[in-house]
């Protein structure tokens, strides 16, 4: 089976670039007509060079989805990093954890204070009934 393997790596990449040109429209091919493309593919595929040419110099590149490329985006959304701890908005976020994590722990206490407080009664209730 692994003696199959390059054969059918080849023929993966060959149809893979037949399909991406026949796919492709003719406004992005370069170099060549895409009939002429078509054919390179088809005759030089077996040797890979059809389908690698195809693919280096065929197509064109394309950018992102988006619309404009990514480098274009960065350098006008441009940001300075600030470290945490000079960044006040991160800074209350901090506080604000804090304060909600100290009710609830008030909240644990005053509950542990109750059911120990529930308990004693508890064991003097049954203390004062034993004795009687």
């Amino acid at each position: 089976m692994l003696r199959y393997l390059p054969f059918l790596l080849v023929l993966a990449l060959w149809i893979y670039a037949f399909i991406d040109c026949l796919n492709t429209p003719e406004e992005e091919v370069r170099g060549l007509p895409k009939v002429i493309w078509v054919i390179v593919i088809l005759l030089f595929g077996e040797v890979l060079v059809g389908p690698v040419a195809w693919l280096v110099a065929g197509r064109a590149r394309r950018g992102p989805a988006g619309g404009s490329p990514l480098s274009e985006w960065h350098r006008s959304h441009r940001t300075t990093f600030v470290a945490p701890d000079d960044n006040p908005e991160f800074l209350k976020s901090l506080k604000a954890e804090n304060r909600k994590d100290e009710a609830l722990l008030k909240d644990w206490e005053a509950d542990l204070r109750r059911r120990e407080e529930e308990l004693r009664r508890r064991e003097e209730q049954s203390r004062s009934d034993e004795e009687s």
